[in-house]
């Protein structure tokens, strides 16, 4: 399966990428590169429950796709992006990383998971 190496290239191109997330529709780890702790699992699967909101929102609206979201802590930021199939790619970002590499790199990724899902 090539998704961890995606992820790991992923992870890699981010100073401060703690965990780089394949997650299925209803919020389960499918693979990960990183950090895989509970934190880190707990914010890809409640994030997914945000992005499902936002994508049927925007559908509703007809307010187009929605390529990413991005949320912004204290501790951290994290990078959302919804796949084919339902599934998502979710990157938790350390405080000090570059939340516009980290968007960046995630479009990236998005583009090689679309094709391998």
């Amino acid at each position: 399966m090539p998704y961890l190496r995606i992820l790991e290239a992923l992870r890699s191109r981010v100073a401060g990428a703690r965990a780089a997330l394949l997650l299925d529709s209803q919020g389960e780890l499918v693979v990960g590169a990183g950090d895989l702790g509970e934190r880190e699992r707990l914010i890809g699967a409640y994030s997914g429950i945000t992005l499902g909101m936002a994508l049927r929102a925007a559908s509703r609206h007809q307010a187009g796709p929605i390529d990413h979201l991005v949320w912004r802590y204290q501790n951290g930021s994290v990078v959302i992006c919804p796949l084919k199939d339902g599934y998502y790619l979710a990157v938790v970002l350390d405080a000090e990383a570059c939340v516009a590499a980290g968007v960046r790199s995630a479009q990236d990724a998005r583009l090689v998971l679309d094709a391998e899902l």
